[in-house]
């Protein structure tokens, strides 16, 4: 391929948008069309999920290669640039918008997996890989990929927001899943991190820096990932109870007496009702937990009797097994489509989301604050979570272009992340920060937060990696 055109002389005295368009110049002069400029396209790549305004990028250049990330990523540092990465665009919090323009790096396309070893559990993938295109290409080794948000996202996504999921409680987050990285820093550098080894002292711990930093440091073009087994029986089923707190309480009962479930999830009676006419699930409208076990056949009999025995004690059940694939399949399936139930309860309002999570034993007390919060001001919010790890989710129905309806709607996100953060937690368990949370940052993290400036201003001195997110003011 063509080497990249030099950097004229004075680049450094252009004015941004100069700079931008002839970072853009040199771009399209190199990918021809690969790299777009046109308006629809541009919008898609600064699309959010949430209220956040669209702000895309100036170009969307599709990469296929590391080597290509890099070129795009050395154009930009020239030019003091800014460089958005983009996987597929299912994040909340504002984290693809292009606030200050420049260009998104779409990883789409390197969507390939480079190496399985079945034997170690662990894989190579590229970052445009989806988790549902791992979990094909390994289901005949008999192993799979566990972390699971809902989303297809791709797994460089994935570990750029620090994602986890459904199976957190039992099988972690992303941050426990990647053994190492491939990364094109903001000079345009490639550098690798960890390693395929089950754990090492040699030196910084580089590779969790990144998982997490949601493209403010660089981009993540390759992953090493860990894998595990797939259990020999599963088992699952639902359970309701009277209220939030009875369920909150027996989750964290359930956590506590170590019973090794994989899956816990709680949906409130709204987002019941709304499961109930988008999934057709037909379940009585009262807070329930979604439960799933892995091992053997003996052992998630055994878990599931132990869960039964728990749920009773704080009013719950009766607890309805679901031991046929395809219906396990229905209600995962129904859980995963939550934000889309929400939406049939009122389809003409627009969805607010927001998610913390708190030390499980603080669980019950916040989803039932926040329950109260909810109805205090008439809105129609259901709640749904991870609760297995203190994580929950509340999806505010809200009418974007009614200022009044807006501003409380934010304030009650606002409360909800103080009262997390105050109850020893955090202002987001999975969603990451991006541009919605980053009032909080302060609040949550201190002098911390210094610290975190000051790695960011030592890896991009230029502020071009994904500038305006994490970082209030960055």
């Amino acid at each position: 391929m063509p080497e990249l055109a030099t950097t004229p002389d004075d680049a450094q005295d252009l004015d941004g948008k100069d700079n931008i368009a002839s970072a853009v110049a040199q771009l399209k002069e190199r990918f021809k069309e690969r790299c777009a400029t046109s308006k629809a396209l541009r919008e898609q790549h600064g699309h959010t999920t949430t209220w956040l305004r669209n702000q895309p990028p100036d170009a969307v250049v599709f990469a296929e290669t590391t080597e290509e990330v890099a070129d795009i990523v050395r154009v930009c540092a020239r030019f003091k640039v800014p460089v958005i990465p983009f996987g597929a665009g299912t994040s909340l919090e504002g984290h693809v918008n292009a606030p200050r323009g420049g260009v998104s790096i779409d990883l789409s396309r390197m969507n390939a997996v480079l190496e399985v070893n079945a034997a170690d559990l662990d894989c190579r993938v590229q970052a445009g890989v989806t988790r549902k295109q791992l979990n094909s290409y390994i289901r005949d080794t008999g192993l799979f990929f566990p972390i699971d948000p809902g989303a297809d996202a791709t797994l460089g996504g994935m570990a750029s927001t620090r994602a986890s999921g459904t199976n957190a409680v039992r099988y972690g987050t992303m941050k426990d899943a990647v053994l190492g990285l491939t990364i094109v820093t903001a000079d345009g550098r490639i550098i690798r991190t960890g390693g395929r080894a089950k754990k090492s002292s040699a030196g910084y711990d580089l590779t969790r820096l990144f998982v997490g930093a949601e493209g403010t440091l660089g981009v993540i073009t390759e992953l090493t990932l860990r894998l595990h087994g797939q259990p020999e029986a599963i088992s699952g089923g639902v359970c309701p109870f009277p209220d939030v707190a009875s369920a909150c309480n027996a989750v964290s009962t359930t956590i506590q007496m170590g019973l090794p479930v994989a899956r816990i999830e709680l949906l409130d009676e709204v987002q019941i009702r709304g499961c109930n006419i988008y999934s057709k699930l037909g379940l009585a409208e009262t807070p329930t937990l979604f439960l799933e076990f892995h091992g053997s056949e003996a052992g998630v009999r055994e878990q599931s009797e132990m869960f039964s025995a728990i749920a009773e004690e704080f009013g719950g059940g009766p607890f309805e097994w679901a031991t046929a694939p395809e219906d396990r399949t229905r209600l995962w399936t129904a859980r995963h489509d939550a934000y889309w139930a929400g939406k049939a309860l009122k389809p003409e309002a627009q969805i607010m989301v927001t998610d913390v999570c708190v030390p499980i034993s603080s669980l019950a007390d916040c989803v039932a604050a926040t329950h109260e919060d909810i109805r205090a001001e008439g809105f129609l919010a259901p709640i749904v979570g991870h609760v297995g790890d203190g994580n929950f989710h509340v999806q505010v129905l809200v009418n974007i272009d009614d200022p009044e309806e807006k501003r409380r709607t934010e304030k009650f996100v606002e409360r909800l992340s103080l009262r997390a953060i105050d109850m020893g937690g955090t202002c987001t368990g999975e969603h990451g920060v991006g541009q919605g949370k980053q009032k909080y940052m302060a609040r949550e993290h201190g002098e911390a937060l210094e610290v975190m400036r000051a790695v960011k201003h030592a890896l991009d001195p230029d502020n071009v990696m994904n500038p305006g997110k994490i970082l209030p003011q960055s």
